[in-house]
């Protein structure tokens, strides 16, 4: 399981309230669906309260007159985990042998201060296409969220997995969506808060089984 995340460039902080990383592989895919685009958009609306580039940057909520500076950590896509391939067993996944694909296309976030507290919810949209192998009827979509200090030496503030099951389609291209609605932290100055980021990506490893203790034999 992988509990931290590699640091990476500085990301901007003080984003628009929809934030988004679309995939080229997807983008295409994405837009030729209207009824799941709208369902989608509406979800994150109600998450966020939409977004226009006219707005200011998104700040966390409920906060006391010393804290109103702080703004919602942006989100980044860790380097190597905005997609997830899986190939037939035993094969990689690749070529006339990958089974699926997934990718990441869009995320976003929302924060909120209560009591010393920050509470987030992260957001994660993406789609999965079946691959010349064939993609099994269901498909499991392993996540992982974490909330990173940045600098020197990058500090894992939060991090966890999740995972969200999806149903294949006959024409092998469906989305999936995920919100992770848990995320809870300790609120810091506006200073440290800046250097805070949500690091979002697929966590393949989150799948295995956690391996069996060995019982002792006398």
């Amino acid at each position: 399981m992988h509990d931290d995340f590699q640091p990476a460039p500085r990301a901007r902080r003080r984003l628009h309230v929809a934030h988004a990383v679309v995939a080229a592989a997807v983008c295409g895919s994405l837009l030729a669906t209207p009824a799941w685009s709208q369902s989608i958009t509406d979800r994150f609306k109600s998450l966020f309260g939409g977004s226009s580039q006219s707005e200011k940057p998104p700040t966390i909520s409920n906060g006391p007159p010393q804290d109103s500076d702080l703004t919602c950590p942006s989100v980044t896509v860790r380097n190597g985990a905005s997609t997830y391939a899986v190939g037939l067993p035993g094969k990689e996944a690749s070529g006339a042998d990958l089974r699926f694909q997934a990718v990441i296309a869009k995320t976003a976030r929302e924060c909120n201060l209560s009591g010393g507290t920050i509470t987030a919810r992260v957001g994660i949209q993406g789609r999965i296409i079946a691959g010349p192998a064939g993609a099994p009827s269901e498909v499991d979509v392993p996540l992982r969220v974490a909330v990173v200090q940045e600098g020197v030496s990058p500090k894992t503030i939060f991090t966890k997995a999740y995972r969200t099951s999806v149903t294949m389609s006959a024409d092998g291209t469906v989305p999936f969506s995920l919100v992770a609605e848990d995320i809870v932290y300790p609120a810091v100055s506006a200073a440290e808060n800046d250097s805070y980021v949500f690091y979002v990506g697929f966590d393949p490893q989150s799948l295995k089984p956690e391996p069996r203790h060995r019982s002792k034999h006398r």
